[in-house]
């Protein structure tokens, strides 16, 4: 049985860091300016034999209607909401402020089952300010320390009194299913420069506001991750904060939100690229693109807010062709022109992600490898260098995700660039790989001749 309980308290009172040390990962930005935490996000805890799911949510904090500070507490309503239990997090270090005690009111107004929880609760201040906590009414403070791992039997404890008995049998529907590695969700991580509508878009595709949207850019800080359901198919979808230029980066926190968004890059199986219609393939754009590429996920570029563009007839054609011109290292990339407001053009997006990953899953029949090999040789044969020509033996593909390719020759370390570009190009147009990164490797076949020179030695 599934139960859900919401860390909710002031900002800067350490509830990333309490979810850090439930999930037993570092996913949710931790740092002492406060308000880091603006998504909520869940992850599934384990606390001795206890099996939950937490949701991070912001920090409860007043604001203006329609202010983002007042829509991050939205958030946190959501999550109140959702939860089975709360777990109310002060700062022991700190003492009680009247906005613990003010949001204390709107945890009882919940009538759920509450945890009280004194956090930073090391030392002597902390145990005297987890003591000041009982004026809440709000039952026993827990002291923790969430940062050092301290007080988790005694929270142990708590959650136990309020969560249903674990069980050991599982249901059918926890059952494995044969079949489940192909039809599990594909991990897609959404990506672009700050305010290219990621969360915008992805609020559609659930059909709900699940994401802090806001006109002003980097809203989004972690990278937060929601489950799809489209067309029969399942996604789990990354959204990450915005990537802008290296040089232009220097708080420490949009620092840690790069470095967040770059691992769910790699986390990823596919990398929906998403540009502004009205400042599309910028540097950056192409630099983000370079990096996918790199780093061996599959692509698909979307164009967002294309009911901005004033409509031209061959727009799109000519959008594709600017595409290959900029970006030929991953030529034949899908491309989907989208609007994440209106939600147009979202079927085909989510079309092209699963083609996508179908693509950089796929792998050449060994004779048909074989026959292309033969004939991309015969049409252009590998080049002189030195005076002495080339020589390529035969290929194999030992991997997909992406597809990689060994080829053996004479003189690896000879074979110039141009010609492994021309044998990636010939391998995608040969077994329909448009737009996923293609590894070529070069190695050189054994020489049966040197051992027997080594054994006359």
């Amino acid at each position: 049985m599934a139960f859900t309980i919401a860390l909710i308290g002031r900002p800067n009172v350490g509830k990333s860091t309490l979810f850090n040390r439930l999930v037993g990962q570092k996913l949710a930005l931790v740092d002492d300016q406060p308000g880091v935490t603006r998504d909520r996000r869940e992850g599934d805890a384990r606390l001795g034999d206890l099996r939950f799911t937490v949701i991070d949510t912001a920090g409860l904090d007043h604001g203006a209607k329609g202010s983002l500070t007042a829509r991050m507490r939205e958030q946190t309503a959501m999550a109140i909401d959702a939860a089975d239990a709360l777990m109310f997090i002060v700062d022991a270090r700190a003492g009680l402020t009247p906005q613990d005690r003010a949001f204390a009111d709107l945890v009882r107004k919940a009538d759920k089952p509450v945890v009280l929880v004194a956090n930073k609760s090391e030392g002597r201040q902390g145990q005297a300010g987890a003591a000041e906590a009982f004026a809440l009414g709000l039952g026993d403070p827990i002291p923790i320390s969430a940062e050092h791992g301290e007080g988790t039997s005694d929270l142990y404890d708590a959650l136990a009194a309020i969560m249903p008995e674990p069980s050991d049998e599982l249901d059918e529907a926890d059952q494995p299913e044969a079949g489940d590695v192909e039809t599990r969700p594909i991990r897609v991580a959404i990506v672009g420069r700050p305010n290219a509508g990621k969360s915008t878009l992805i609020n559609r595709l659930l059909g709900e506001e699940r994401l802090l949207t806001s006109p002003e850019a980097g809203t989004t800080r972690d990278s937060i991750a929601v489950d799809v359901e489209r067309q029969g198919r399942s996604f789990r979808v990354f959204d990450t904060a915005g990537l802008r230029r290296r040089s232009r980066i220097d708080e420490k926190l949009e620092k840690l939100s790069v470095a967040d968004a770059l691992r769910a890059i790699r986390f990823a199986e596919v990398v929906v690229l998403m540009m502004d219609s009205q400042n599309r393939l910028e540097e950056q754009d192409l630099r983000i693109a370079d990096l996918v590429e790199r780093e061996g996920r599959a692509l698909v570029i979307a164009v967002n807010k294309w009911d901005l563009v004033e409509r031209k007839g061959g727009e799109i054609g000519r959008l594709r062709e600017e595409v290959e011109r900029l970006l030929p290292q991953i030529r034949g990339v899908p491309l989907v022109v989208v609007s994440g407001l209106s939600g147009d053009g979202l079927d085909r997006l989510m079309k092209a992600v699963e083609e996508a990953y179908a693509t950089w899953n796929k792998r050449a029949p060994t004779s048909a490898l074989n026959r292309w090999f033969e004939q991309a040789i015969a049409a252009n044969p590998p080049p002189a260098v030195s005076g002495r020509r080339l020589k390529l033996n035969y290929v194999t593909q030992p991997k997909s995700r992406p597809p990689s390719f060994v080829v053996f020759c004479s003189r690896a370390d000879a074979v110039p660039e141009s010609y492994k570009r021309y044998l990636i190009n010939s391998i995608r147009e040969a077994f329909d790989m448009p737009g996923t990164p293609i590894r070529i490797i070069l190695r050189e076949k054994a020489n049966p001749f040197e051992h027997k020179r080594k054994k006359i030695r």
